[in-house]
C-alpha cells in the first residue's frame, strides 16, 4: 500500500517526535542509601519496593555463629543502574542479581550492587546475598539503654530488632516503610526450636539439624521480623474467637510468674478484635525466653517476644501493637507514638476492661503525678528525637492524648475511630496528620489545637 504525500511527512513528524521521547527517557542511575528518616538517614533505600524475603538462616550456638541466604524479590521504582542493601557487620560473599552474579562495594552499613544489567522500571527483579558472621547487638541510649538486636542467651538467641536492628542479621531495605511478605528457615542444632513470624509451614532434622520455616504471608516491616532460637515448650490451638495461637515458652520460666500467657493472649487478641476490628494476621501467639539482659518485650509481628513472663497488662500492649504498629505503621519514625501511645492506651482500656481502673483514672494518674516542671513534659511525642524516642513520654503522653481526644468528641466517635483508623490503613503506613484528618472527619470536629498541644508543644498542657 502506497502513503500519500502529507500521510509519508506525517510518519516522519510521528517517527521524529518518538526519536525525542525516547532521547529525552533518563537513563538507569543509582538508587539512594535512604529514605530520608529524619532519625535514621541511611537506613531503607531508593529506587525498589521490597515484595518478599527469602531467608535461610543458620545459627551455630557454641559459636554464635551465623550463615545465611537472602533472598529479595523486589520491584524497581525507577532505573536502576545499582541499588544498595543495608547490612551491618556481616561478611558478604556473593551477590546475584536474577541469578546473575554481581558486582559489589561496601561503605560500612551499606552495600551497593551493580547489576550486569540495569533494572528497568516497574519491573520485578531478585537479589540473593550469601553471607555470614557473628551478629552483634547493638546498643547506646534509644531502647531504654538496653541492648537490642540478636541477643546470645544460654541456649540459643533472643531477637528483637526494634527500630533498627534487623540489618544486623540479614541484609534488606531496613525501613518501617518498606513493608513485605517473607519466608524465614531457621535452621539450629537438633532439640532447639527456631520461632518466627507467622504460621509454621513445615518442620525438618537431617544430619543433627532441624529446620523451621516460617510464612508471613502479609506486609510487615523488617523491625518486626524474628528468628529467636532455643529450648522452648510450645503450645498450639485455636482462640475462643477462632484465630490460631502458637505459644512458646522458655521451660526455666514456667513457674516463674502467675501469668497464663496463653490463655491471656488469646483472651487479650479476641477483645481487641472486638474493640479495633478484626485480628490482621493468619496467628496470634508470644515468644518468652529467658533473657534478662534484655529487660523489655516487642511487639514482633504475630508473636511478640518477652525477654521474661511479662504481666497481663503487657500482654494487652504488645497485642494492641499487631493493629497499631505491626498492621498499621508509621511512615517514618518520627510519628513513634503511633505505636506506643496507642499500645499504652490499650493498656488503660484493657484495665477498663477488667474492671480495675477506667481509662480516666489511669490519666489522671499519670497527669497528677508529674509536677509542671518534671522533665516528662519537655518531649515533644509527636516528634522526640532519635535518643529519646523511647522516653515514657512517648508511651504515657501520647497515651493521655487519645483520653483526651476520647473526652472532646466521646465515646460514640471515639471507638468508631479506632477500628475505622485500622481498617482504612490495614498493611500500610501512615502520619500523624493523616491520623488527625481522620478523627477530624469522623467527630464533625476541629481538633488541630488539641493535638497540638499535646504531641506538639512542650510544658504541662492545662486540663
Amino acid at each position: 500500500m502506497a502513503l500519500s504525500r502529507s500521510a509519508r511527512l506525517g510518519a516522519l513528524a510521528t517517527a521524529a517526535a518518538s526519536f525525542c521521547l525516547i532521547a529525552a527517557a533518563p537513563g538507569p542511575q543509582p538508587g539512594s542509601d535512604g529514605v530520608g528518616d529524619p532519625y535514621f538517614p541511611q537506613l531503607g533505600n531508593g529506587g525498589y519496593d521490597v515484595r518478599h524475603y527469602g531467608l535461610d538462616v543458620a545459627y551455630d550456638p557454641d559459636t554464635d555463629r551465623l550463615d545465611g541466604r537472602t533472598t529479595i524479590t523486589a520491584r524497581a521504582t525507577r532505573h536502576l543502574s545499582s541499588f544498595n542493601l543495608d547490612l551491618q557487620q556481616l561478611e558478604v560473599t556473593k551477590i546475584e542479581v536474577n541469578d546473575r552474579r554481581a558486582k559489589f562495594t561496601r561503605a560500612g552499613d551499606e552495600i551497593r550492587v551493580s547489576p550486569r544489567e540495569s533494572l528497568r522500571k516497574n519491573k520485578t527483579f531478585t537479589v540473593s546475598v550469601t553471607y555470614g558472621g557473628v551478629p552483634e547487638p547493638l546498643s547506646g541510649p534509644i531502647v531504654f539503654g538496653s541492648d537490642y538486636g540478636w541477643m546470645k542467651t544460654t541456649d540459643g538467641v533472643f531477637v528483637a530488632c526494634e527500630p533498627n536492628a534487623a540489618s544486623t542479621w540479614f541484609p534488606s531495605s531496613d525501613h518501617p516503610s518498606d513493608k513485605a511478605a517473607f519466608d524465614i528457615r531457621v535452621k539450629a542444632p537438633k532439640g532447639l526450636t527456631g520461632v518466627s513470624n507467622g504460621r509454621l509451614v513445615g518442620t525438618y532434622t537431617k544430619g543433627g539439624q532441624t529446620v523451621a520455616h516460617w510464612r508471613e504471608s502479609k506486609p510487615m516491616a523488617t523491625y518486626l521480623a524474628t528468628a529467636t532460637i532455643g529450648k522452648f515448650d510450645v503450645r498450639k490451638g485455636r482462640t475462643p474467637g477462632g484465630t490460631p495461637i502458637y505459644v512458646a515458652i522458655d521451660p526455666v520460666l514456667e513457674n516463674s510468674n502467675n501469668v497464663d500467657v496463653y490463655g491471656v493472649t488469646a483472651e487479650v487478641t479476641d477483645y481487641w478484635s472486638k474493640v479495633f476490628g478484626p485480628y490482621p494476621f493468619e496467628e496470634t501467639g508470644a515468644i518468652v525466653d529467658d533473657m534478662p539482659q534484655a529487660g523489655f518485650s516487642l511487639e514482633t509481628q504475630t508473636k511478640p517476644v518477652y525477654s521474661a513472663i511479662r504481666s497481663e497488662s503487657t500482654i494487652a500492649h504488645e497485642l494492641a501493637h499487631q493493629w497499631f504498629g505491626d498492621s498499621v505503621t508509621p511512615e517514618k519514625w518520627n510519628d513513634i507514638w503511633l505505636n506506643e501511645g496507642f499500645a499504652t492506651y490499650s493498656q488503660w482500656l484493657w484495665s477498663e476492661h477488667k474492671g480495675t481502673q477506667s481509662a480516666r483514672e489511669a490519666f489522671l494518674a499519670g497527669y497528677n503525678s508529674r509536677p509542671a516542671d518534671s522533665a516528662f513534659w519537655q518531649i515533644v511525642v509527636g516528634d522526640p528525637q532519635r535518643d529519646t524516642m523511647f522516653a515514657s513520654a512517648v508511651y504515657q503522653r501520647g497515651a493521655m492524648t487519645l483520653q483526651v481526644l476520647r473526652e472532646r468528641i466521646g465515646d460514640k466517635a471515639f471507638f468508631e475511630l479506632l477500628p475505622a483508623w485500622a481498617e482504612q490503613n490495614r498493611y500500610g503506613n501512615v502520619t500523624t496528620a493523616e491520623f488527625i484528618r481522620l478523627a477530624e472527619k469522623i467527630s464533625g470536629k476541629q481538633l488541630d489545637g488539641l493535638f497540638r498541644t499535646w504531641l506538639f508543644t512542650k510544658g504541662k498542657p492545662a486540663l
